[in-house]
């Protein structure tokens, strides 16, 4: 996925909510939420202009409660395939990294990759596994240095 100022990668469309839709958005957002808490998400159906109906699969619900939360905040969204390929320079702009620390990452082994030729490519679950796991690595440093400051300063 991309944020507002980064560019996805190439063939994935970047999708942002017009001002004048956020309301709409935020209401469906909201009965979505509402319907699959209630586990009522099984008997959705789209309906045609013309009246013909569609079961709307379980994974398909899934994906329109998180697209429509996301628009609903006002965020840019754009849906990407895990195994889909990156270059160094989005794998960077992912992690909001310089490209040249992300190969230095991919030369220590800490995110995998693989070459077509002489480039790089990253996959997007292989990325997006390393940034959860850098994440949770961050929180835990934070988590105690804040508890060795409370301990100081106590």
């Amino acid at each position: 996925m991309a944020t507002a100022n980064q560019q996805p990668p190439r063939g994935v469309q970047s999708v942002t909510a017009p001002p004048r839709q956020k309301a709409a958005i935020a209401a469906l957002a909201t009965v979505l939420l509402e319907l699959a808490r209630g586990r009522q998400h099984a008997h959705c159906e789209l309906v045609t202009p013309n009246g013909e109906r569609t079961a709307i699969p379980e994974a398909v619900f899934r994906l329109l409660e998180v697209a429509t939360e996301v628009l609903a905040r006002g965020d840019a969204l754009a849906i990407v395939p895990l195994r889909t390929e990156l270059t160094t320079q989005q794998a960077a702009n992912l992690l909001n990294v310089s490209r040249q620390y992300l190969v230095r990452l991919l030369d220590e082994g800490s995110v995998p990759f693989t070459k077509t030729g002489t480039h790089r490519r990253v996959r997007m679950d292989d990325l997006l596994r390393f940034k959860a796991k850098r994440d949770a690595d961050r929180k835990a440093k934070l988590d105690e240095l804040s508890q060795l400051s409370e301990e100081y300063s106590g």
